[in-house]
């Protein structure tokens, strides 16, 4: 029962997403990056992965899910902010390896972080195609409407 809960709930927050996404392409630093064509990856605490690729453009709905699932994997393994960690990272506070990230896999970009739900799930999402702060943002609005 507990896992079909939270699938519906993660629904809804992707629906809550798709619903937020025409006001953020006004922002036109925001539609110059992808042109709408983003993604979200969202994998649980038991490492099951849930997606959805928003847009018109398959190659690059495909190129922004690949940076939101490096993003999610990154929160997954440290639990740390994807911005936060590169800083930990190379302000020498955490070893580079210390998580099992090799450095090509290390992304600093801003969009990914965990999220705790009311009921203290914790989600580690990644979100890529829109400027870094909006990523975040997006998530955090689509998320506290459910």
């Amino acid at each position: 029962m507990k896992d079909q809960v939270l699938h519906l709930r993660i629904t809804l927050a992707l629906s809550a997403i798709d619903d937020l996404i025409p006001s953020y392409m006004q922002v036109e630093e925001d539609k110059a990056i992808s042109n709408g064509n983003v993604a979200i990856c969202i994998i649980d605490e038991e490492g099951m992965v849930y997606g959805r690729m928003y847009g018109n453009d398959k190659v690059r709905k495909r190129q922004s899910y690949k940076i939101a699932w490096t993003k999610a994997s990154q929160v997954w393994l440290t639990g740390v902010k994807t911005g936060d960690y590169e800083r930990l990272v190379f302000n020498k506070v955490v070893d580079m390896n210390a998580n099992g990230i090799q450095a090509p896999d290390l992304i600093g970009w801003e969009g990914g972080q965990p999220i705790t739900l009311s009921d203290g799930t914790q989600l580690s999402i990644g979100f890529s195609g829109f400027r870094g702060a909006t990523d975040l943002e997006i998530v955090t609005k689509a998320f506290k409407k459910i």
